[in-house]
């Protein structure tokens, strides 16, 4: 299990070390073969594989990058299948790194969760890649894109899978320098470039704390191993770990782009749409996510983390959906739908359901593919980002129609898509929150609660225990109005999220063509991952009611398909009235509030931006008039020192000799006169 997980994670690795030093090469060694193939022998013109080798580019970055991508989604779901019939926690350690104190562990740990998100993330990182071969055919800098994908998708496996949290900071640092590298793609454009910054700075910060988070926990438990740390719980310092889930939740907040840290994620759009839909489906986004859930007993030992992760999923889920409702750039649709999908994982994990937070990852995975890449496939046709140039593309696309369809329905929760049943089992144990009360030994130090349990035992029965009503068992002791707040924000986001996502719909694919372009379907490599997405958006969903630990409560259920059912057909009324107009008309003077996100950007902007501009050239104008003019003037003067001194050195032998003269009549009259 752990060498298969290895090869996972070095295949894609080793693509794009290849890829960026090789591509080309490989491309020149290819062109005999692409042109032999292009010459079809008698016979075999129309047989299917032939005709499309024919058409095969001889694109040597292209098979680097697809090619072991494709190895590692093979293996991964080899531990997925293992996984679900033998489920057992596998950690195996390449080498332990001395460090005076803690040493660190380069291991990887194969279990359920690790095993199924990694899938997951190989199954996007695939249609990404098989996707951008046509999207980027004629983009000069493809290899070196290519390559970054590899290393981006090796990097976010790396976490994944990491069995010691400092191996998991490598790959999430990787992940960072590799997504500013793909945000600013295109370079030459000056937005674009601030994007990239952006998005690079504004993680950065929240990965500081991150790094602090894992130290601390590190050092509480003297091991950075995950499992060592959470089989550390049971004597751990409460204070310890609470200090270390709020920390480690400042990075999860910049990652998965929650408030406060959040407005990166937006501008992020800027880059090449093939990299939207990696960073918001399976990746960078999901890793904060994804974090929470590996180390959940941890969380669930500490509450007011997941209190403070509560509010955060409230506000970001319900603020990034009404940002939504009013922009007009298809991408920045789905941006903030991510925010707001993001949230509704973190409130899940919040309110004790780590199974339907990872569910609803696993969903939004596939459906947030869809819809980024058949945005793709939109935004080709249209020749424009904007929804207002777009309409009336249904019969021209069809199978970007119908697979955008599915994926909308699962954004907006509607049965049987898979969006309705992870996001409605995230609301059922919202509700059960609200109901349930919460076992109060849970804010004393775990090690005080172990005698006490009927089963006995010290440290490794307390450690089961725990982990198993951390896991499965009650939910954690979190104030009943974080609960009501998840579910209250949760249901009144349901009526945004069907709004918006039934708006972009009929404002895309309905109504009057409002582009000069004609508009066809996209080529096969790019509408083929869009519809082959189409499956698991539409029929993953359908695990949640064969389990018992992600069934819905069909109450809820209820009153969240009356809720996505009032968003969707109030935004339907309005358009039918007249197609021609966009329905978000009638939010009136809130439009441009929600449009620019409630000013967020313009806050930070005044508060932070500024005043750090203006200490920058305070500093500046320090640096230049006393730091510099120190330098320069103590140059100035030596070098006024040396003139007069130079005087005495010009050369000449004539004054040479005076001198000497002159100094020896001095010697002789100071004789004379002293005896």
């Amino acid at each position: 299990m752990i060498v298969v997980a290895a090869v996972a994670v070095v295949l894609p690795f080793a693509a794009a070390l290849v890829g960026m030093l090789f591509g080309h090469t490989v491309s020149h060694l290819l062109s005999p073969l692409a042109r032999r193939l292009r010459t079809p022998s008698p016979g075999t013109a129309r047989r299917g594989a032939l005709v499309l080798a024919r058409r095969m580019p001889a694109n040597g970055p292209a098979l680097i990058a697809v090619v072991p991508v494709a190895a590692s989604t093979v293996l991964t779901a080899v531990l997925t299948v293992a996984q679900l019939r033998n489920p057992a926690s596998h950690v195996g350690t390449l080498t332990r790194i001395p460090t005076g104190t803690t040493s660190i562990t380069l291991s990887l740990q194969v279990d359920g969760l690790a095993s199924v998100v990694a899938f997951l993330v190989c199954c996007v990182a695939l249609a990404v890649q098989v996707y951008s071969v046509a999207y980027m055919r004629d983009d000069p800098r493809y290899s070196s894109y290519a390559a970054f994908v590899s290393l981006f998708t090796a990097a976010m496996l790396l976490v994944v899978l990491s069995g010691d949290l400092l191996v998991l900071y490598v790959g999430w640092e990787v992940m960072g320098i590799c997504s500013y590298f793909l945000i600013g793609h295109y370079w030459h454009d000056r937005a674009t470039s601030r994007a990239a910054v952006k998005a690079f700075l504004v993680t950065r910060l929240g990965d500081v704390g991150f790094l602090f988070g894992i130290f601390v926990l590190g050092l509480a438990a003297h091991s950075f191993q995950i499992r060592t740390i959470i089989e550390s719980l049971p004597s751990m310092s409460h204070t310890a770990l609470l200090a270390g889930t709020l920390l480690l939740l400042c990075g999860v907040a910049g990652k998965s782009a929650q408030f406060p840290l959040h407005t990166w994620l937006p501008d992020a759009m800027a880059g090449p749409t093939p990299i939207s839909a990696l960073i918001h489906a399976a990746t960078m986004v999901a890793a904060g996510v994804y974090v929470v859930a590996r180390l959940y007993p941890a969380f669930w030992f500490a509450p007011t983390s997941l209190a403070v992760l509560g509010v955060i999923a409230a506000i970001s889920m319900l603020g990034a959906a009404l940002a939504a409702l009013a922009q007009d750039d298809l991408k920045r649709v789905l941006a903030y739908s991510t925010i707001s999908q993001l949230a509704y994982m973190a409130a899940g994990l919040a309110v004790g359901t780590r199974d339907g937070a990872v569910f609803h990852l696993l969903a939004h995975g596939a459906f947030k593919a869809l819809l980024f890449l058949g945005a793709g496939c939109v935004i080709v046709a249209a020749g424009s980002n904007l929804m207002s140039a777009m309409g009336g593309l249904r019969l021209a696309m069809p199978v970007t129609f119908w697979s955008m369809t599915v994926g909308f329905a699962a954004l907006a929760g509607i049965p049987p898509a898979s969006g309705f049943f992870s996001k409605d089992t995230i609301l059922s144990q919202a509700w059960r929150a609200t109901q349930e009360r919460p076992h109060t030994y849970i804010y004393t130090p775990v090690r005080r609660m172990i005698p006490e349990h009927p089963r006995g035992g010290r440290v490794t029965e307390g450690y089961s225990f725990a982990l198993r009503q951390a896991l499965h068992g009650a939910p954690p002791a979190i104030p009943s109005w974080v609960a009501w707040l998840v579910l209250v924000t949760g249901l009144v986001t349901a009526v945004v999220t069907a709004a918006y996502a039934t708006r972009t719909w009929l404002v895309t694919f309905f109504g009057e063509r409002r582009s000069a372009l004609r508009a066809r379907e996209a080529t096969p490599l790019m509408r083929w991952p869009v519809a082959v997405l189409a499956v698991p958006s539409l029929l993953l969903g359908l695990v949640g009611p064969f389990s018992d630990r992600l069934r819905p409560e069909w109450g809820m259920a209820v009153i969240s398909l009356l809720c996505a059912a009032a968003g969707a057909g109030g935004v339907y009324l309005v358009w039918n009235n007249d197609p021609a107009l966009d329905p978000v008309r009638l939010l009136g003077p809130l439009r441009p509030v929600l449009r620019a996100a409630f000013y967020v950007d313009t806050v930070y902007d005044v508060a932070i931006v500024r005043p750090v501009r203006a200490l920058a050239r305070l500093v500046v104008h320090a640096d230049e008039r006393v730091v510099d003019a120190g330098v320069e003037g103590s140059g100035r003067g030596a070098r006024r020192l040396g003139g007069l001194l130079r005087a005495t050195e010009n050369g000449n032998a004539q004054a040479y000799v005076s001198g000497l003269f002159a100094g020896v009549v001095l010697i002789v009259v100071a004789v004379v006169v002293l005896t």
